[in-house]
């Protein structure tokens, strides 16, 4: 089901769906529309945490610079 329009679309358009999970183009934009209007968003604040997840840790030798180990 598209999350914009709430079409139901049939499973085999959804592998060949460039859009996924929207039906169209149009509903992809008109999303994309609503996150830059400020209609959408993230309603908790990030944490710290939240930002540092995913990142990678310290160095197995103990060095934290960059670089091959």
């Amino acid at each position: 089901m598209c999350p914009t329009c709430k079409r139901k679309i049939a499973i085999s358009a959804k592998a060949n769906n460039p859009y996924k999970p929207f039906c169209s183009e149009r509903c992809r934009l008109v999303d994309l529309g609503a996150w830059l209007d400020g209609a959408h968003r993230i309603s908790a604040p990030i944490s710290e945490e939240d930002m540092d997840e995913g990142m990678p840790g310290p160095s197995r030798d103990g060095d934290d610079t960059p670089g091959p180990n």
